[in-house]
């Protein structure tokens, strides 16, 4: 990601966040991309719900309230976007939520992931395993027994692996 995107991404999430806290959501990621149709920002949103430990509580009626004030939001600050026009997306994180914040990985503890880096760490950049926790601002992922501490800054992409059970 360019640091040009990575500064609008960043002036996105600081404009929908409190739409999202408004509308008691939180704002799990902001994506910007430019696709042969033109712009799109895709927001995800999430609900914990006690009781749950992975689904979202999100519903249609949260997606679609999210969109609306987000979208009202970007068309007064439309000095944010390069180009006026944008498709905005609102959805649940689903069974693979993304995992962003230090917080998410603090709240997954104990549940599979998958992890793709930045650089190389011993040679890898993709990682699956148990995510052990979060110390020093790195992630502690144990893959197949051995304890991998990956540098929060330097994960590119994360998720959880949903399983189907029989």
């Amino acid at each position: 990601m360019t640091p040009a995107n990575r500064q609008l991404e960043s002036s996105l999430e600081q404009l929908i966040d409190p739409i999202c806290s408004a509308h008691g959501v939180e704002l799990v990621h902001v994506r910007y991309l430019r696709e042969p149709g033109g712009a799109v920002i895709r927001v995800i949103i999430d609900r914990e719900v006690p009781g749950l430990e992975v689904g979202s509580g999100v519903s249609l009626e949260d997606c679609t309230a999210v969109s609306r004030d987000a979208s009202t939001a970007l068309d007064v600050h439309e000095d944010i976007l390069p180009s006026g026009t944008y498709r905005l997306e609102v959805s649940s994180p689903g069974l693979e939520r993304p995992l962003v914040k230090l917080a998410d990985f603090e709240r997954f503890a104990g549940h599979e992931v998958r992890v793709k880096t930045l650089n190389p760490i011993d040679k890898q950049r993709r990682f699956r395993g148990k995510l052990v926790g979060v110390a020093d601002e790195r992630i502690e992922l144990d893959e197949d027994g051995k304890v991998v501490k990956i540098p929060h800054e330097d994960i590119a992409q994360a998720s959880l692996v949903f399983r189907f059970s029989n």
